[in-house]
């Protein structure tokens, strides 16, 4: 398993170069120009050494080539010198972004929690739901708890979370003001009133995203526990007298959690790329909502940094899903 996992770090090298190099010329295709904002009483030779501020005035691969450099080196070594207090990359050109003219992963390490606290947290609840209604769901097909899954995993997977979201603004917040429509992404909590504050406002978006998981994940569940409940397998266990509990919990899941945990691992860089549609409703300040607005403000550098992180998560989570499979299946051989 120690080899098949580092040829396929090795395989992911080349892979990801080629994604980033793809991001970086779609980018820089892409209409629209960072600059478009400034007024045009601006002067055109100031504008013009603007534009060389930001880097804007070398070639692309040139520019493609420094930001290689400072993802993979001057980054790393920044947070390596400051956490050891060493000075490796000191008065090094860090990313920058064109909008806030801030680090960009420091914006990023800002809007991290706010993500991982809505999004994590409802993929959690999502995946803790979906599997036991999946399970009991094809163990007991078509009965009205079935039914009953199967018409709430539709509604909640057809329906978009930009609507469900208004849907719960306004009846829970507007209507009955149970819950602020607003995610107020300053709240500390440091006591009781202050937790109790963070619980209500992260209710409502941790319920639409978490509806949204939870049908998607318990439909594969549920399908590979059909599969599964008539192989040969589960007759011959049930045969040599093994309780109904034994053959469902430990033969029938294991190999039925081998497709459904791709699913759970590939959703899982969602987490950390924040949901979009969901941080605009609530207007949590997160890594989603950071997005759209750089995309706006045809913020390169942020862009750039933020779609390939999520390359990389991609990557990673779909190795993790690969290794898993040894571990719930033992048929399964890496060499």
């Amino acid at each position: 398993m120690l080899t098949y996992a580092l040829r396929r770090l090795l395989l992911a090298i080349p892979t990801l170069l080629f994604i980033s190099l793809v991001i970086f010329l779609l980018l820089e295709l892409s209409p629209g120009d960072p600059l478009g904002d400034v007024p045009m009483t601006v002067p055109p030779d100031v504008k013009e050494k603007m534009r060389e501020a930001l880097g804007l005035g070398q070639a692309w691969y040139i520019r493609y080539v420094l930001w290689l450099k400072q993802f993979f080196w001057v980054e790393p070594m920044h947070w390596f010198d400051q956490a050891f207090g060493t000075s490796v990359v000191a008065g090094q050109q860090r990313i920058i972004s064109f909008q806030s003219r801030s680090p960009v992963f420091d914006v990023i390490a800002q809007r991290i929690p706010q993500t991982l606290i809505v999004v994590g947290f409802s993929y959690l609840i999502g995946v803790l739901i979906a599997i036991p209604i999946g399970i009991v769901s094809a163990y007991k097909q078509y009965s009205w708890f079935d039914q009953l899954g199967t018409f709430v995993s539709m509604v909640g997977f057809s329906m978009p979370t930009f609507f469900t979201g208004v849907v719960l603004i306004i009846v829970f917040a507007v209507n009955l003001g149970w819950f602020p429509s607003v995610y107020d992404t300053t709240l500390r909590v440091t006591d009781w009133a202050s937790f109790k504050a963070q619980a209500r406002q992260m209710v409502m978006p941790v319920t639409v995203l978490a509806l949204y998981n939870a049908a998607q994940i318990s439909r594969f569940m549920r399908a590979s526990m059909l599969d599964n409940l008539r192989q040969d397998y589960v007759r011959t266990a049930r045969a040599k007298g093994l309780t109904e509990k034994t053959v469902v919990l430990k033969h029938v899941l294991r190999n039925s959690l081998i497709p459904v945990v791709t699913v759970i691992a590939l959703g899982l860089p969602a987490v950390f790329g924040g949901a979009i549609i969901t941080e605009q409703v609530f207007q949590v300040n997160g890594l989603g909502q950071l997005l759209i607005s750089a995309i706006h403000a045809n913020d390169i550098p942020m862009v750039l940094t933020l779609t390939f992180i999520f390359a990389i998560l991609i990557v990673v989570f779909t190795l993790i899903a690969d290794l898993l499979y040894g571990v719930l299946d033992p048929r399964i051989r890496y060499d």
